[in-house]
């Protein structure tokens, strides 16, 4: 159960829409319409999340073949570690796992992106930034993200999501 909470609270960091910070997003090298419709894929994937709405998670993602990956921090390692020394450095996850989790917790959940950075050639894409997760309204991990996306003939799906956790010391 601890082994869930802990990758189901990790998984959670990469949720999130765009806000509004100091720091100006970017989208270097990005046509105007990929750049807004990039920016629709991160919209209906924090819409997802927030709604519990699993099966709009899934749908956002390139089936089959995407990736799902988590690298803890060396703080975040070490606290790990001391808890269990088997705990691994990085999980290859699946978005499946997430999309579940997102639809069976009751937890309000809210994925926070700032310092968007979109870069596209039209065929391939990728988001970078940082992210702050709540759950039920408190910080339960924070990092940067990266997003791998793919233009196909539906649109943008992602095909690999990468980011640090850095959880708050409990």
């Amino acid at each position: 159960m601890k082994k869930f909470i802990f990758y189901g609270a990790t998984l959670l960091l990469f949720c999130g829409k765009a806000v509004a910070t100091d720091r100006s997003n970017s989208v270097s090298g990005t046509a105007p319409q990929d750049a807004t419709d990039i920016q629709h894929v991160m919209d209906a994937f924090h819409r997802a999340v927030a709604t519990h709405d699993g099966g709009s998670v899934s749908k956002l993602f390139l089936d089959p073949g995407s990736t799902w990956v988590t690298v803890l921090s060396d703080k975040a390692f070490a606290a790990a570690r001391a808890k269990n020394p088997l705990t691994p450095k990085v999980h290859v996850g699946s978005y499946r796992d997430f999309a579940s989790f997102v639809s069976k917790t009751p937890a309000n959940l809210d994925p926070r992106h700032t310092d968007v950075r979109i870069t596209s050639d039209g065929a391939v894409a990728s988001v970078y930034f940082h992210f702050d997760f709540l759950i039920d309204g408190k910080v339960q991990n924070r990092g940067d993200e990266t997003w791998q996306l793919v233009k196909t003939n539906d649109g943008w799906r992602i095909v690999a999501i990468t980011y640090s956790s850095n959880p708050p010391a409990a």
